[in-house]
């Protein structure tokens, strides 16, 4: 196993550790851990609290009028959503977390797809935030109404010295999956590309032969045109 692999494996392994032991200590969301643990435990029971956009996103926007906003991230909430320093949420819009209980093996740990999701964008957040300089730059497709504030947006961070999306760095370790629209088909084609070749490799979540992808019947339809 190559280096950076075994460390991200070790990281993962001690994060989901972590997890496991302070989540049965949430109680009410009365403070900020508190918020944080309350959308984190819901998420581990295979519930994500932060809700999707409606109506659909318009992704074309990222490509024709790119407007990058300053986040500064505090603590991931989900496997595809974290909480920033100003108490918005940022869902991220090219990726789907896996929310399925039911058992998996992982870095020699027994747990389940969503732990391991969220486990994944703990220790991605954290990585990334080195290289965004605890900012990162965003564009927002939209906003959910309500208190707290929901962004839908793809984040960015420098990985040497290329820049990279946050969501398609989640699904090229295979801690997350290319998002898709009620149709079944990616929201990003690239991200689609990422997923699959994360499954060809066995990386993450795909090292277990039996789980159930977020998509089901609709994510086999489409595998071929991905």
């Amino acid at each position: 196993m190559k280096n950076g692999a075994w460390r991200l494996d070790r990281l993962l392994s001690y994060t989901l550790v972590n997890i496991l032991i302070a989540l049965p200590r949430a109680a009410a969301a009365d403070t900020a851990a508190d918020f944080v643990q309350y959308y984190q435990r819901a998420y581990a029971q295979g519930r994500d609290l932060i809700p999707g956009p409606i109506p659909p996103l318009d992704t074309s926007s990222i490509a024709t009028r790119l407007d990058l906003q300053t986040i500064r991230p505090q603590s991931a909430l989900t496997g595809t959503g974290f909480v920033a320093l100003d108490g918005t949420i940022v869902k991220l819009a090219g990726a789907q977390g896996c929310l399925s209980t039911e058992a998996v093996e992982f870095t020699g740990l027994r747990t389940t797809c969503a732990m391991v999701s969220l486990a994944g964008m703990t220790v991605t957040l954290n990585e990334a935030e080195v290289g965004a300089g605890n900012a990162f730059p965003c564009h927002i497709f939209g906003n959910a109404p309500g208190t707290p504030t929901v962004h839908y947006a793809e984040c960015f961070f420098v990985e040497d010295g290329g820049v990279r999306s946050l969501s398609e760095t989640l699904i090229s370790r295979g801690l997350a999956f290319a998002a898709r629209d009620g149709a079944g088909r990616p929201v990003f084609p690239e991200y689609a590309k990422a997923e699959e070749q994360a499954r060809r490799d066995k990386t993450g979540i795909w090292a277990n032969a039996y789980f159930v992808h977020p998509y089901g019947a609709r994510y086999r339809a489409n595998l071929t045109t991905n």
